[in-house]
Formats: C-alpha cells, sequence, structure tokens
C-alpha cells in the first residue's frame, strides 16, 4: 500500500533533510520512499491513499529504550515509592514470582498498546521476569500482537523460583522471532541486588557475541557500576553494541571509558528524579561531555508515567535548571526530541531503521495534531511536540507502514475485552503474591 501524507509540518530529525513548514511524506509498503514540499507528482505517488494533515505535525514515532513492560497490569500501585530497595521488595521480590506466563502476556501487551498510544512505535521490553521458556515466550508474543517495533531484552528474575534456562534460553529465542521483535540479553551491572548470576560478565558477553545480538545493562548506578565499567574496560566488554541504563551517578573515569568505546546511554529522567536513584539527576551533561546523544525511556510503570512527551520535558526542565550558573550549556526543544527519536533508536541498535523520516527507513511514524485547543495556533513544529503535545493529540501511528492508529483510536482494539483481561490478570497476581 502506498499513502501519502500531505500539507502538514513535517518534523524529520533527519539532518540532512531538516524540517518542512508544509510538506509531504510518501510511503510505500513498510518504507518511506521520500520527504519533499510537494511529492503529489511523485512517480511512485500514483495510486496512493493521501491523507491531509494539514495543521498538523508529522515526525517519527518515538522510541523507548527501556521499559519493564510485564508490570504493566500493576500501574501506579506504588505512586510514591520512595527508593529503589521499596521498589525492589514490593514488585521484584514480592509480586513477580506471582506472575504466569499469561499474566506475562497480559502485561507485556498492555505496556505495548499504551506505547503506540502516546506515539511511541518502537519499545525495549527489559523482561526481567524470565522464570521459564513459557513466560518468555508470552511476553515475546505481547509484543507482536501489538504490531509495535519491539525488542525483548531477556534477563533472568531477581527473587523467586525460575527454571535457570537463562541465557541459554535465549538460543531458542533467536531462532523464532514473531513480526517485528528483535533480541537482546538484558543483564545487571553488579551483583549487589541479585547475586552474581544476573551481573554482567565475559560470560554473558561471549552468549550475546554467539547469538550476534546486542546487550542492555539495567542499574548502572554509583560506585559500584563504575568499577565494574572499568573492569569492562579492561576485559574489552564495552562498545557500540552495549546499552548502559541510568548511568547515574558515575566517576569521570567511567565516563571516560564509555565515551571512549563508543557505547550506548538510555537516560530513565522520571524513574532517577521521582524515585531518587543515586544522585536522583539524570546523567545528560555527562553523556553529552563525553559525546554521546543518549536514548530515553520509561522504566517502571508501577510508579511512574507512560509516555515520552513526560521524559522529554522532565529531562529538559532539570538540565536547564542545573546548567544555569554552570559551565554546561542549557539543552534545547530539539535535543530532547532527538533523544526520544534518532538518538534513542541509534543507542538500542536501530539507528539505521527507525528514528527519523528518512527515505529508505522504515515507515515508523506519528502525526500530532497541531491546531488542538492545547496546541493552537502551531508557531514552532519542535516546540509544540515538547512542550505542548500529549498523548491525546497522537492522531495516526504507523509501524512498518501499518497504520495502528487512526483517528486518535487504536486499530481494531476491544477496550472493553482488554480492561476485563488486564482488571483479571492484576486481582489474581495479588491474589496470588498474598495481598
Amino acid at each position: 500500500m502506498t499513502i501519502l501524507f500531505t500539507g502538514g509540518s513535517v518534523v524529520t530529525m533527519d539532518p540532512q533533510l531538516g524540517d518542512l513548514a508544509r510538506g509531504d511524506v510518501l510511503i510505500s509498503g513498510s518504507t518511506i520512499t521520500a520527504v519533499g514540499a510537494d511529492l503529489r507528482d511523485h512517480p511512485e505517488a500514483a495510486g496512493a491513499t493521501v491523507v491531509d494533515t494539514t495543521g498538523r505535525i508529522v515526525t517519527p514515532g518515538f522510541v523507548d529504550t527501556h521499559r519493564h513492560a510485564w508490570q504493566a497490569q500493576m500501574r501506579r500501585t506504588i505512586p510514591d515509592v520512595g527508593d529503589l530497595g521499596t521498589y525492589v521488595m514490593s514488585t521484584l521480590a514480592r509480586t513477580a514470582p506471582a506472575y504466569t506466563p499469561h499474566d506475562m502476556y497480559v502485561g507485556t501487551r498492555l505496556a505495548a498498546l499504551g506505547a503506540l498510544d502516546a506515539g511511541i512505535t518502537t519499545m525495549l521490553d527489559f523482561s526481567h521476569n524470565s522464570r521459564t521458556a513459557a513466560h518468555s515466550d508470552a511476553a515475546i508474543r505481547g509484543l507482536a500482537d501489538t504490531g509495535i517495533r519491539g525488542v525483548h531484552a531477556s534477563m533472568g528474575p531477581h527473587f523467586g523460583d525460575w527454571d535457570r534456562r537463562w541465557p541459554a534460553d535465549l538460543t531458542r529465542l533467536r531462532s523464532a522471532l514473531p513480526g517485528l521483535v528483535t533480541l537482546r540479553l538484558g543483564a545487571l551491572a553488579t551483583d549487589e541486588v541479585a547475586g552474581p548470576a544476573l551481573a554482567y560478565r565475559p560470560e554473558l558477553a561471549a552468549v550475546a557475541r554467539d547469538l550476534d545480538i546486542d546487550v542492555s545493562i539495567d542499574a548502572v548506578f554509583g560506585q559500584a557500576s563504575s568499577a565494574a565499567i572499568l573492569g569492562w574496560e579492561k576485559q574489552g566488554l564495552l562498545g557500540p553494541g552495549l546499552s548502559l541504563i541510568h548511568a547515574t551517578g558515575l566517576t569521570p573515569d567511567a565516563w571516560r571509558a564509555i565515551g571512549a568505546t563508543g557505547t550506548t546511554i538510555a537516560l530513565a529522567p522520571t524513574s532517577d528524579t521521582q524515585i531518587g536513584l543515586e544522585t536522583a539527576i539524570p546523567a545528560v551533561d555527562e553523556a553529552l561531555q563525553a559525546g554521546i546523544r543518549p536514548g530515553l525511556s520509561i522504566d517502571v510503570e508501577v510508579a511512574l508515567a507512560s509516555d515520552m512527551f513526560t521524559q522529554m520535558r522532565v529531562l529538559l526542565a532539570v538540565q536547564r535548571m542545573r546548567a544555569i550558573g554552570s559551565a554546561a550549556s542549557r539543552i534545547t526543544t530539539r535535543d530532547v526530541l532527538g533523544f526520544a527519536t534518532l538518538d534513542g533508536a541509534r543507542s538500542i541498535g536501530l539507528g539505521s531503521v527507525a528514528g527519523s523520516l528518512t527515505p529508505g527507513k522504515q515507515a515508523d511514524l506519528v502525526v500530532v495534531e497541531a491546531e488542538a485547543i492545547n496546541n493552537m495556533p502551531l508557531n514552532d513544529a519542535v516546540g509544540t511536540l515538547v512542550l505542548g503535545a500529549d498523548p491525546r493529540n497522537i492522531c495516526t501511528v504507523l509501524v512498518a507502514g501499518r497504520t495502528l492508529k487512526r483517528d486518535g483510536v487504536l486499530v481494531g482494539l476491544d477496550l472493553h475485552e482488554l480492561r476485563r483481561e488486564v482488571t483479571a490478570s492484576r486481582d489474581a497476581i495479588l491474589r496470588t503474591a498474598g495481598s
């Protein structure tokens, strides 16, 4: 199918193409064919379905570089959580062991649907509740069934009984990935919380290398993680295929090693600040000083907001506040939009596929209502996306050219049935967990 989006404000996030105050985006099948001021006479536009985007913004879909999607039916169960330890004990030690494979499916699917509804077209699911092969299969199916560009980062659970098939089961998972789902290995930075089995080390790096998959490392905090990073540097384990999540409170020497090796960073602005992780300050200045443009992520919906607009605004406000009177330059709205799109895609190995409206890339895009009451009149498209818009303004979402949200509604979703299934799963989990 060929689609021509015409007449809207186009924010490409491609530095070579720039932005168009009024322009067109042509899609053929799953791919972006062309971006320009007027593509009605383009050879491949003949017979295209024409979508008038006048008064709207066409932009790349957001990229969430780290979310624990399985937890979604427990959204906001601990909204005022005071520290990391409380989250770990309430969610990972008490609730997680109660999950069945079906609960994994329900939570992961709900998180992916919520992401799509808010304009997130790529989501890395850091699935650290892989108790059995069936749990892993259900989580992957939860991503695939929504149509999102999903990345399943598989890690064993912190607490409770599990079959100990991770990481060996990654070989099986790698051989039969459905739809747009890709695979990564998930690990922790250190053994402080869950012991050495889940901590990144040469043996896990060898598993990823043998399977030709990348690695995401969570809970990268402070002195212990800094020491681990320097150890990985000596062992040759750092590099572009490694994404470090949070990266708060790291030492200057650790940042030197990260920047020198092309290791990537996934920030979690609301998680760091609201839960109070290590310094509680998102490490955007440290990343930029090391030559790294980070991605952004949601992290845990049990305590935090679910959308990328919130992540951009929190990061922008915190960084600009801290920059006053310091040597750091103040970041811009375009910076944080880049972190939420192209930089995020690059940080999880998908920069050649997603993150910008570049001809030849996959057609992952969103259309945002710019003349809604909270956005009108449209004066600056990037400023509107970062400071004005919110999920209610996402009127269209495409992933790989497939329309998953149209006229402000997710396509083909039975909301009543979803609500029933999610509520039943939550109640069953709480009963099993003894709440």
